[in-house]
Order: C-alpha cells, then structure tokens, then sequence
C-alpha cells in the first residue's frame, strides 16, 4: 500500500503529540526506491518535523489538497533525512510537480536556504 500512495499527488501524514492527539497533515508526496518507501518534505521548523524527531510513528493515506481523507490511512514509521538525501526529495518533489513544484522548492531555499527544508523517508511498519 506504501508505493501507490507514493504515485498519488497528495498525502494525508498524521503525527501524534506527546499526549497521543493525532494531527493530520496534508503533504506532497513521491515514491520511493522500492516498494516499501515513499517521501515527502517540509520546512524544518513545523510541528510535524518536530514530532517526526520526537517519535517517527505517524500514520499516512492518500488525501486531497485539503487534507480530506481519500481513503484508509495505515500505521508506518517516518525519519528525517540528512542533507543529502533531503536534496534528492527536493528534486523528486521538482520533477513530479512540474513547474509548480519547482517553483515552491526554490522560493523555499531563497526564504529559508538549502537547510530549511527537509526530507521524509516514510517506510511501512513493522
């Protein structure tokens, strides 16, 4: 279930604050390298990056741009990225949304620099 909601356009990311209230998050997504991983990216200063850091358990589904659920959601373990892998998800993220895409990665690194953004590996749970 991982990969095809890596080929939908938007997906529903919910992480979980310390008292376990879930908070759904619509997000771009791209797929990964094989079956079992899909990524998304984010400014390094939201609150999911902060609760990925603190606990990498989330649940994804597919969604709309409004974050209506589009489907089930299922249990999965998120990491953040270094900077290498985040400038892969940058450029995944440019080639699948076109020009729109690229668009909102650059004016990303001119607002918050090449460190202001980070990348999601988003892996099935175990």
């Amino acid at each position: 279930m991982i990969r095809e909601l890596g080929e939908g356009k938007y997906l529903l990311l919910t992480t979980f604050r310390k008292n376990g209230t879930p908070v759904p998050t619509p997000v771009w997504v791209v797929p990964g390298e094989s079956d079992e991983v899909i990524y998304a990216w984010s400014a390094v200063d939201t609150g999911k990056v902060k609760r990925i850091r603190r606990s990498g358990d989330v649940e994804v589904g597919p969604c709309d741009v409004r974050g209506n659920p589009k489907g089930p959601s299922t249990k999965a373990h998120a990491s953040l990225l270094d900077e290498t892998g985040s400038d892969d998800v940058r450029s995944r993220i440019s080639k699948k949304y076109g020009v729109f895409g690229w668009v909102t990665v650059f004016g990303s690194k001119l607002r918050r620099g090449r460190t202001g953004s980070i990348g999601i590996r988003i892996t099935a749970a175990s």
